[in-house]
């Protein structure tokens, strides 16, 4: 992916903010300067905040979960809904539908119905209906596919959210920091910056601004993605790997050794140790590397999100064992000392569902977590 430069996002327009009187104050660190009445952007903090969260949102493709994209503004929508759909993910273009994330069981009801309507065409059940009744469902189909077709595929609460416009989408806002759901949106000058976890200070409004946007945001979820893909890839081979060297240990195994197969020779005794100098930094960051690598993966537990997982594993719980035995005001002191965006989540169900992970109950993990809305019973 190439990283995107100040003169671009410059070309683009994405420097320009709403007039000075419009403003949140909020918004004052990442504002540059005042220009004929407007706010100017500062472009090297969208440049920086940009890279901050296309590699949060790689992390969260790489582990699978799904990142719901959210833009009904007239200019926006035809964007958001070609980039999401590229990297084949769920995306609302259309009226935000009131409790789609805190009443999520119900709006996947809606998507099942879709579902049924399908299948009645299918096996001629439809055919069998009177012309007005055909009529009707018919317009029901449309009306569904027009405001859920895009998130039929999406069996489950999202990993993340991506908006542009955080005012207009401030429905989604609420129900995201409900279920603690990370948020990632492009943030204009009248917008508060504190409802975000990933702030991309940038025009909401230019259809230029938000495809260049998007365009570097959707660049880093395909490259999470394909790292994904290559994991599998290797997981794979590594498994048959395995088992043909379990068939070749378990072949030697069966045959009896003899005079000839057997090394009688004395191992030889090193004499000299060569002197080796050791850079105590180097160790230092290659343990903590090690030590990320060999933790679980914490974000497939709800509300966990890529900041909080690294919080936990910062301060010794990286595995789901450890988390299971964890008690849930520690965490949160962990997550409130690590940010304070991160003062918002909870963290009571998450021994419960850390159990489940650790006892390799995938399937009843996923069903609970699709039941208790984003982990709140």
């Amino acid at each position: 992916m190439a990283k995107v430069e100040v003169k671009q996002l410059l070309e683009a327009g994405v420097h320009f903010g709403h007039l000075t009187r419009k403003w949140n104050p909020n918004m004052a660190p990442y504002i540059y300067m005042e220009r004929n009445g407007i706010h100017v952007i500062n472009l090297y903090k969208t440049v920086a905040k940009l890279d901050e969260a296309n590699e949060a949102l790689a992390k969260i493709a790489a582990s699978g979960r799904k990142i719901l994209f959210v833009a009904t503004k007239k200019q926006a929508k035809d964007i958001v809904a070609e980039k999401a759909s590229n990297v084949n993910m769920p995306y609302i273009t259309e009226r935000w539908p009131g409790g789609m994330l805190t009443n999520f069981v119900t709006i996947r009801k809606a998507v099942k119905k879709m579902a049924s309507i399908d299948r009645m065409k299918k096996d001629g059940t439809f055919n069998t209906l009177s012309k007005k009744e055909r009529l009707q469902v018919d317009r029901l189909r449309a009306k569904l596919e027009k405001n859920l077709g895009s998130i039929s595929e999406m069996t489950r609460l999202p990993g993340a959210l991506f908006i542009v416009d955080t005012m207009r989408e401030h429905i989604a806002v609420k129900e995201a920091q409900k279920l603690n759901i990370p948020i990632f949106a492009m943030v204009d000058t009248n917008s508060d910056p504190r409802d975000v976890d990933f702030v991309i200070p940038s025009n909401d409004d230019a259809s230029k601004s938000i495809e260049i946007i998007m365009t570097q945001v959707t660049d880093a979820v395909a490259g999470g993605l394909a790292e994904r893909k290559s994991e599998k890839a290797e997981g794979s081979e590594e498994k048959k790997e395995k088992s043909s060297k379990k068939k070749e240990k378990e072949a030697k195994e069966k045959l009896e050794p003899t005079p000839d197969n057997v090394d009688t020779k004395p191992t030889p005794v090193v004499d000299k140790v060569p002197n080796v100098t050791v850079d105590v930094e180097a160790t230092k960051e290659a343990v903590k590397k090690d030590k990320k690598a060999e933790a679980d993966d914490l974000t497939k537990i709800e509300g966990v999100g890529p900041k909080a997982a690294e919080a936990l594993i910062n301060s010794g719980l990286d595995t789901y064992a450890k988390v299971a035995k964890a008690d849930a005001d520690e965490m949160k002191e962990i997550l409130t000392e690590a940010s304070s965006r991160m003062a918002h989540l909870d963290p009571t169900s998450w021994p419960k569902q850390a159990q489940m992970a650790a006892d390799g109950q995938w399937d009843e993990l996923k069903e609970w977590q699709d039941s208790v809305k984003g982990g709140i019973e």
